[in-house]
């Protein structure tokens, strides 16, 4: 079975047409929607086969909107975009996308390089961030991960753990206490 590919790059799009989510949503495996004018991305909800997604030369930013969960979604491009606050963005992925493997953040001022005026130092320090704090990340920018890059990030930025897996944690200690609270209170 082939995968289903949507490209609707160079449309204009500001928003997707709400009848593009109701169509394809439950199919499209790999979309394109580079070079419209999208920033808010929350007619992804109900993409749930959705792997790749190519968001090139658009406007989406620091804050974007994204659906609460993108399971599939493993390659994510966003080069070229309006992209500063890597904190804020890599946070809203780390939400959205827990099973990212290759990001692509190329030209926006979040991601320095050579070619943006940004320092080898930069550079480092934003791929060993974005390492730290993506889990399954294989491949940053054009680069994939090299042996010993991901226990560096995290000996340098901490072992990030993904919003859902803090909340499993805290809601079993939670139980823990409170089955705790009862047998004690029963004795």
């Amino acid at each position: 079975m082939s995968k289903q590919r949507v490209s609707l790059a160079y449309q204009g799009f500001k928003e997707m047409p709400f009848e593009f989510a109701e169509f394809h949503g439950r199919t499209v495996e790999e979309l394109d929607l580079s070079y419209n004018s999208l920033s808010d991305l929350r007619f992804l909800i109900g993409f749930d086969r959705l792997n790749t997604l190519i968001l090139d030369h658009n406007i989406i930013d620091s804050h974007v909107k994204m659906p609460l969960s993108l399971p599939s979604l493993h390659t994510l491009w966003v080069n070229h975009n309006n992209i500063k606050n890597l904190a804020v963005f890599i946070s809203t992925l780390t939400n959205s996308c827990p099973n990212l493997r290759m990001l692509s953040m190329m030209n926006n001022e979040a991601a320095p390089s050579y070619f943006n005026g940004g320092t080898l130092q930069q550079y480092i320090d934003y791929r060993q961030y974005v390492i730290a704090h993506i889990p399954n990340l294989e491949a940053l920018d054009d680069k994939k991960l090299e042996p010993g890059e991901r226990e560096e990030a995290e000996r340098i930025y901490g072992r990030h753990i993904p919003f859902e897996v803090k909340e499993k944690i805290k809601n079993k200690r939670r139980i823990k206490r409170s089955k705790s609270s009862a047998n004690s209170s029963t004795t």
